[in-house]
């Protein structure tokens, strides 16, 4: 039966959050160095994963499911995509638990809501912070759980106070959402973001990974797929600075209102369904 463990332990958006123009379709990153390629962590047979694309707000979806169980997790789905997810999710014969975010959006509508309404049973879930409404809320150092497979749940505020990264430990992977994007990051300036409060989360909570957990954020503007905690920790061009530097590289973006922020927001706050 999935639950959810609680541990004590530790429309296209051209300039939402790095200002760059968002591409059709992403392109995959490819290594051919063998060192590179020999430090990935592989995927155990009974893990299940899939990356999802909208083309309008560039956002990534991302599938999980425990092969054997069939049980499944979903990371944050798109309001306009909630019916492709939900096929492909019974082509698979997979059973949703969770449709679940990273934070409550500014840039797109949840599909969360919709989601619950085309596959019976499953439920919704944030962190308890983001302010949104949830069937499951979940906090810092508690654990998701999807069959034998699970997430840790890991507080990363800073884009907005209850921004969390998901980690697959075992599968070496994380699923960073906003706060930290391939060679960027998520912006600071509404939402409650605060540059100095993401600084610290990514180098705390994201960089203390091994170098080669492969990182997935939400969003990509340039075709990139993924990324790892060894690269960005080398060629991020803003995470590399010292905390001075990024903050006053944070304060001075100077980046346009978000358009679809007024509209997002409030639906978001109520799972992606507004009655």
């Amino acid at each position: 039966m999935l639950r959810t463990v609680i541990t004590t332990g530790a429309r296209r958006a051209s300039s939402f959050l790095a200002g760059q123009p968002c591409t059709k379709r992403p392109l995959a990153l490819h290594f051919i160095g063998r060192t590179m390629a020999s430090t990935n962590i592989p995927l155990s047979e009974d893990f299940f994963f899939r990356q999802l694309f909208d083309r309008e707000s560039c956002t990534y979806t991302y599938l999980l499911a425990d092969l054997k169980s069939k049980q499944a997790v979903l990371i944050d789905p798109v309001l306009e995509l909630a019916e492709r997810d939900a096929n492909i999710i019974n082509e698979l014969g997979l059973t949703l638990t969770f449709a679940m975010n990273t934070h409550m959006h500014a840039d797109h509508i949840t599909g969360t809501g919709k989601l619950k309404t085309l596959i019976p049973g499953c439920k919704s879930l944030i962190s308890k912070a983001s302010g949104a409404q949830a069937d499951v809320y979940v906090n810092d150092g508690e654990v998701v759980n999807f069959g034998r497979h699970e997430l840790e749940v890991r507080a990363t505020p800073g884009h907005t106070n209850g921004c969390i990264t998901y980690v697959c430990k075992e599968q070496g992977m994380a699923f960073t959402g906003d706060t930290l994007l391939i060679r960027g990051c998520g912006r600071t300036d509404f939402q409650e973001g605060n540059p100095t409060t993401l600084y610290e989360s990514v180098h705390t909570k994201i960089f203390s990974l091994p170098e080669n957990f492969k990182l997935y954020p939400a969003h990509d503007y340039k075709g990139l797929t993924e990324t790892t905690v060894g690269e960005e920790k080398k060629y991020n061009a803003r995470l590399t600075k010292s905390l001075k530097e990024f903050v006053h590289i944070m304060d001075n973006l100077n980046l346009p209102y978000p358009k679809m922020i007024d509209k997002a927001v409030p639906a978001n706050k109520v799972c992606g369904l507004q009655f």
